[in-house]
């Protein structure tokens, strides 16, 4: 665990050419090193709380002599405890570039001043009580969110929508076993160690919010994480020419000769909020020369690591014995059909091909990738593969970090384990014990219930000054 009586400095900006560049500091001694290397026409130590300051970074000079300047800056002071992290913190503004930031940052050092690790200040505004875990980690996916939906998810976290829903069940479970273990205790004066019903019928219910909470999991991890989708099909269905389609550029090389296509391309896309890492691979077939076999050998493995498939179908013209091949590969996943060549004119029906997945796949959308035909349409198709559809509306209490659906299993597990003690008339000090893992589970996701080194994992993922 860091030290929280140092003062802790870093860039809190983004390297590279820019208009401004932002060197954090924050600690006990914030005011009184900022005033080392700050020069303004009144001293940092006596300035109001939430108030900017126009002056020079100086390098910090000894016995009072002159100060080399460093560059022309505005400071922000922030006092305790109405700063990010619930200590003094000044921010020096200095012109953006590599240069200006890091002669700045490195007078704060020579005046007394640390250099902060990855996530430390978000760290100090956990531990000094500003946020609590999952507010502070919606930070860092704040900071990494690659689509709109994946903003507003990291948003609705650090506002504490997920906290909140996360502490009412907590209280729940607390006033369970606060009355599971009065009953322990006073046992002679209450009639017995036994659960009353109602308190098993409270268990069961703290179970249900647990599973709302839980069910839509798999879309919130989806818009937090990404997911990848490999274009299925054999060689020459057109998969290339759909992948630039759906892109809206020239990204896979298109020919009318089979097998062009030897090796992965991949391109980020915006599915329904949810970022996609789209996949082009070689066409799926028996045979090929020996650099096909590699590109179709690597085709099959994306294929098993892939969640999601968009199955091309050429339906100008009938199934062949690849296609069945591929169906089986397919059959059980998420798949979205994509029958294309629908400008050539139609030789199969969508039935025949979602026969062969044997109600696992579907739907299955007409689209022409050269015309563009039915590319709205394929998207709100893979959208609704995703998860999305109906989602909208859980972005501020969605669980889409993998540490908290592990940890909300298992307070899960361990309520179900109280409920059938409960009412198979176990002693209530089982029942307790059950609650109580429950209670430890849920905590380890708000920071109730976690150690030094779950802490130290997560903020070592942080960027510096963050």
């Amino acid at each position: 665990m860091p030290i929280l009586d140092d003062t802790i400095a870093a860039i809190a900006t983004a390297p590279g050419a820019a208009g401004l560049a932002v060197v954090r500091a924050s600690g006990r001694d914030a005011l009184a090193i900022a005033d080392a290397v700050f020069r303004g026409t009144a001293p940092l130590g006596g300035a109001a709380p939430n108030t900017l300051h126009h002056g020079w970074a100086v390098w910090p000079a000894a016995d009072g002599a002159d100060a080399r300047r460093l560059d022309e800056v505005v400071a922000a002071v922030f006092r305790a405890p109405h700063s990010y992290t619930r200590e003094d913190v000044v921010e020096l503004s200095c012109h953006g570039g590599r240069i200006a930031a890091e002669r700045v940052l490195a007078a704060w050092v020579r005046a007394g001043a640390r250099l902060a690790r990855p996530g430390e200040f978000t760290m100090r505004a956990f531990l000094n009580g500003r946020l609590d875990l999952a507010q502070a980690e919606a930070v860092a996916d704040l900071i990494h969110a690659e689509t709109r939906a994946a903003h507003e998810l990291a948003l609705g976290q650090l506002a504490g929508g997920l906290s909140r829903r996360i502490d009412a069940l907590t209280e729940r479970t607390t006033e369970a076993l606060a009355e599971i273990e009065a009953r322990v205790d006073f046992a002679e004066d209450v009639g017995g160690i036994e659960v009353p019903p109602r308190v098993i019928d409270e268990i069961g219910a703290i179970a249900a919010g647990l599973d709302d909470l839980l069910a839509g999991a798999p879309w919130a991890r989806a818009v937090r994480e990404g997911v990848r989708v490999l274009l299925a099909g054999r060689p020459n269905v057109g998969k290339s020419s759909l992948f630039n389609a759906l892109l809206g550029e020239e990204r896979a090389i298109v020919t009318a000769v089979p097998g062009t296509t030897r090796d992965l391309v991949s391109e980020r896309l915006d599915v329904g909020g949810v970022p996609v890492t789209l996949l082009d691979a070689a066409g799926l077939r028996e045979g090929g020369d020996p650099v096909e076999a590699i590109g179709i050998e690597r085709a099959r493995a994306a294929l098993e690591s892939c969640p999601v498939a968009l199955w091309v179908v050429d339906r100008s013209a009938p199934l062949e014995d690849e296609d069945r091949w591929i169906a089986t590969r397919l059959s059980g996943r998420r798949v979205v059909v994509a029958l294309n060549k629908s400008d050539l004119g139609a030789r199969l029906a969508p039935a025949d091909v979602l026969a062969l997945l044997n109600g696992s796949g579907g739907p299955a959308v007409e689209v022409s990738a050269t015309r563009g035909d039915g590319l709205e349409a394929l998207r709100a198709a893979l959208a609704g593969a995703l998860g999305v559809n109906g989602q909208a509306g859980q972005l501020g209490a969605a669980v889409s970090n993998a540490r908290h659906v592990e940890a909300l299993e298992r307070a899960r597990a361990a309520l179900a384990r109280a409920a059938v003690a409960g009412r198979t008339g176990a002693p209530g000090e089982i029942v307790a014990l059950e609650l109580r893992e429950a209670l430890l589970a849920i905590g380890e996701v708000t920071g109730r219930t976690v150690g030094e080194d779950l802490l130290d994992r997560i903020f070592s993922r942080f960027c510096i000054g963050k």
